[in-house]
Formats: structure tokens, C-alpha cells, sequence
């Protein structure tokens, strides 16, 4: 377990590779498209397999996957083979395991919307600050329900539900923009097209998968990314979610004899174009801090000045190979890349990484102590597994004899926000149908109710009338209408009792 992982030969023959321990300190392979940078990777994670390391990979050429396969000696092979003096059973095949976002090359890889989380989603849908704030609120408002956010449709429900009932949200969440909800279902369209509706779903990959071994070697786990390398945004958007969600679930494990997992993350510059400060800032974190979970993350790209500095400062074991110094930008990755070195007396680093050969590269490496080595020249090893990639048949062989198989071959659509959303609808529409249908009863009800016989007038209803002016009905009862002609006789009387007073009063004066 303490041994050498040997990694490169320098010309005195020495091995210089990594010290198990130091493998979770993280590490960069750099140099110009065909210097040999995806012969150092595939070395790298032959290294830790054989040390019982699971390896995550990322394949963006598709032509890692005869990993699996032995060797040959032959060719360029069997020249380094001969150059230090390996013999036939240094080669031989590792155990492996093909993963696939479109789910036509491997495993189908999912995760949910919910696990993705707004920050990375929004990322991933390049939202502007306004409607990276809408869809944390969609966010909350699900989580408030307990409404599971699994695929682009628990999505599109959310959104449509939270911009019918704006009003309602309002006073307790903040502004809902119907112009915002529209720009994220636009985007949400061409994220569809794009073929995101298959990585969103269940059932989710479930990490303790990546971290499996098979007898006394790692399992490699190799993500096909011909396709995914067509579509940026999710190609990003999926590494930074794998990296931040091991760095979530994984215990701490302070500094273990050898990593217990190495992530090999190929043309890394895409992990961080374009990513808003904030998710830059966790990113940088989450790279700083994973290592006490065991976990090593190796960037692979080609020039050093395509990752940020602050994450370039946390790679602390780094193979250069070779940078042609076209323009003045090349110069200056060239002198960027030689001053990351620990300098040796002995080498002119800047003109050699203009002077290495395929397969050749400027190796430093951390010691016991956690310090970078001085850089030497070296050669790297063969690969001791097969060089050319396997046959689509081959690969679907071997996916459909995985122990996994049967765990990710099928996606279940189950009860999410979605359902949940038309469940309420349809609650809705049925609790007002029932209001409408209740109130109707009752009308009805009280319509067909008896309704009581109308009292006939008496004398002192009629003598009222009379007193008071009022008009003698047709039908009156007779003691009504005698009431009503006495009434009459006395109002008259007292009327011109009045007036007699009246105008005798005015002849007084």
C-alpha cells in the first residue's frame, strides 16, 4: 500500500511517481493535444486500480474503454517495454464500468432536479441573477409542499404553478416575474433538446456504486463523453455535481494510507467557462476541502492557465508535457506553466517544455512531507492495458453482464410535484363544483318550503287605514271595511277641527 505508485522513468532510470498517502493532494496532467497527456491519465488510474483505488473517469475521445482488455506488445508499447525492461506480465486488463448521461453507452447516469439544486441549475441554464432568484423561490415553494422535484416536468409544473398563483406567494416569498418564468421554460426547451430530459430522472445514481472494487483491484468507472462533450453546459453542470455531492455524502477520513476514490476530470477548462463567481467560490471550496473525505481529483487539460489560480494552487502533483509557444498567449502559458514548478539547477524548464517529445513530460511530485519535488524529465510508463477501444458490441457485452444492470436499465416515473399539481388541481376544480352543486340544494330547498297563509285584515287594521289615508283593498273583510269608513269619518272631523282653528286665529289678528 506505501509503495510507489511509478508513474515515469527519469534518465537515470529512477521511478518518480506518486506517494500513496500524498495521491488526495490532487494533481493536474497538462500539454498540447497528442503529446501523450491521455496515456498519463490512463497510466495514472491503472496505478490506483491495481492498488485497490476506484477511479472515476471521463472519456471525451472514446478510446479508454479497452482499459478493460490486456495489453499487446507491440509497437510503441513494446519500445517502452523494452526501455525499461518490462516483461509480458506487466500487462493485463482492469476491471471496469461504463457509465453514459444518454444512456447508449453504459449505465444511464441520472439525478434529480432536486439533487442538482438551483445554484448548478441555474448555471446550467446560464439564468441571469433575476431568474436565478425565481427558481431558488420554485425551489422553496416545492420544498414548503413536500412536492419532490425529480424530471423537466416536476420543473415545468413548478413554474406554471408558481406563476398562476403569483398573488398568493407574494407576500411570503417575494416577486414572481412572469417574463422571468417564461425565459426559464425557453431555456428549459432547449435543455430538452439538447438531451437533458434523460439525465434528470430516477432511478438516481447512487455513489456507493463508483466506489466498488473487484477483488484486489478498483473498479474504473469510465463516463462516455463523446456526445455529453457536445453539450457544455451539461457536461459542467453534471462533474461539478458529482464532485460537490461526494464532498456533501462522504464522511471525513482526516489523511488515510491512499485515497479511497481519484476522479480524472478530462478537458477541465469546461468546468469552469463561464461559471458565475458564486459557484466558482464553491467549487474552489469543495476541491480544498475533499481530500479529507479521500477523495483526489486530477484535472486534465491543455494549458495550465485554463484553471482558475486558486484552484491551480491546490494541484500539487503535476505532469507537464508539451506547449509549442506560437503566439505571445503561448509564451505566456509556457512561462506560466515553468514557474508552477518546484525549479531544479540542473533543467531550463521553460525551454524544455518546448522540447519534449510524446510521451515525454516535466514530472513533480509531493515527498513524505507534502512538498512539491524539484521537476525532472522523464518518460511515461506504458499503459499495461489495451490501447485500442472496444467495439460497440463489445461494450454492450459488457454493460449488459454488469452486476448493475438491472438496477439503471429502466427509469420509473413516480409520484413527484407534477402528479402532485394536477392532484391539487383537480381538487380544486372538484371542491368548486361541489360549492356550486351545495349552494344549489339549498336554494332548491328552501324554494320548496311551505309558505305560511297571509293574515286577514281586521277592524283595527282597517281603522288605521282610514286614520292615515291609506287605500281600502277590493277584497277587505267587511269589519275592515267598517273600521276603514269610521277611521275615514274621524279623520275628516279632526281635519276640519284644524283648520277651523287655523283660520279663526288669522281673522283674530
Amino acid at each position: 500500500m506505501n509503495e510507489l505508485f511509478a508513474i515515469a522513468k527519469n534518465a537515470e532510470q529512477h521511478d518518480l511517481g506518486l506517494i500513496p498517502k500524498m495521491a488526495n493532494r490532487h494533481g493536474l496532467i497538462a500539454g498540447a493535444t497528442g503529446t501523450g497527456k491521455t496515456v498519463t491519465l490512463r497510466k495514472m488510474a491503472e496505478c490506483f486500480s491495481d492498488a485497490g483505488i476506484p477511479v472515476f473517469l471521463l472519456d471525451v475521445k472514446g478510446d479508454l474503454s479497452g482499459i478493460a482488455d490486456a495489453g499487446e506488445n507491440s509497437g510503441f508499447v513494446a519500445k517502452r517495454m523494452q526501455e525499461f525492461d518490462l516483461q509480458d506480465a506487466y500487462l493485463h486488463g482492469f476491471p471496469v464500468r461504463y457509465w453514459d448521461v444518454f444512456a447508449q453507452k453504459g449505465l444511464a447516469v441520472r439525478i434529480t432536479i432536486s439533487e442538482m439544486g438551483p445554484v448548478l441549475l441555474s448555471h446550467l441554464l446560464s439564468l441571469n441573477d433575476t431568474q436565478s432568484g425565481l427558481l431558488s423561490l420554485v425551489f422553496k415553494v416545492a420544498d414548503d409542499k413536500a412536492w419532490h422535484l425529480i424530471d423537466l416536468k416536476d420543473l415545468r409544473g413548478m413554474l406554471k404553478y408558481v406563476s398562476e398563483h403569483a398573488k398568493d406567494f407574494r407576500a411570503t416569498y417575494g416577486n414572481v416575474s412572469a417574463a422571468s418564468v417564461g425565459a426559464i421554460q425557453r431555456q428549459l426547451l432547449q435543455l430538452e433538446q439538447d438531451g437533458a430530459d434523460l439525465i434528470f430522472g430516477e432511478p438516481d445514481i447512487n455513489l456507493d456504486d463508483l466506489l466498488q472494487t473487484e477483488g484486489t483491484q478498483g473498479i474504473i468507472n469510465i463516463l462516455q463523453g463523446e456526445r455529453l462533450m457536445r453539450s457544455p453546459r451539461i457536461f459542467s453542470a453534471f462533474l461539478l455535481w458529482l464532485l460537490a455531492e461526494l464532498f456533501e455524502r462522504l464522511p471525513e477520513v482526516g489523511d488515510l494510507p491512499q485515497p479511497k476514490l481519484v476522479l480524472f476530470f478530462d478537458e477541465a477548462h469546461l468546468l469552469f467557462d463561464q461559471a458565475e463567481p458564486a459557484l466558482l467560490q464553491q467549487v474552489e471550496q469543495v476541491v480544498r476541502l475533499i481530500r479529507s473525505k479521500g477523495v483526489g481529483v486530477y484535472f486534465v487539460t491543455q494549458n495550465p492557465l485554463d484553471l482558475p489560480d486558486t484552484i491551480l494552487g491546490q494541484l500539487g502533483n503535476r505532469v507537464q508535457h508539451a506547449l509549442w509557444a506560437f503566439t505571445p498567449r503561448d509564451q505566456k502559458a509556457v512561462k506560466a506553466a515553468a514557474e508552477t514548478f518546484r525549479s531544479n539547477p540542473h533543467l531550463n524548464v521553460t525551454q524544455a517544455i518546448s522540447e519534449l517529445a510524446t510521451g515525454e513530460a516535466l514530472v513533480s511530485f509531493l515527498d513524505e512531507k507534502g512538498m512539491p519535488t524539484p521537476v525532472q524529465r522523464a518518460l511515461i510508463f506504458p499503459p499495461s492495458s489495451a490501447l485500442p477501444p472496444k467495439t460497440e458490441n463489445d461494450i454492450v457485452s459488457h454493460i449488459q453482464n454488469d452486476d448493475l444492470y438491472a438496477a439503471y436499465q429502466t427509469s420509473v416515473d413516480r409520484y413527484s410535484a407534477y402528479e402532485a399539481i394536477l392532484a391539487y388541481e383537480e381538487g380544486q376544480v372538484a371542491a368548486a363544483a361541489q360549492a356550486k352543486e351545495m349552494t344549489q340544494n339549498t336554494i332548491a330547498t328552501e324554494q320548496q318550503k311551505p309558505q305560511p297563509a297571509a293574515e286577514e285584515p281586521g277592524l283595527l287594521d282597517g281603522l288605521l287605514t282610514g286614520l292615515l289615508g291609506g287605500r281600502r283593498k277590493s277584497q277587505a273583510s267587511m269589519s275592515n271595511k267598517i273600521g276603514a269608513q269610521l277611521g275615514h269619518s274621524i279623520s275628516n272631523q279632526v281635519s276640519k277641527s284644524i283648520s277651523r282653528t287655523i283660520m279663526g286665529i288669522i281673522k283674530g289678528k
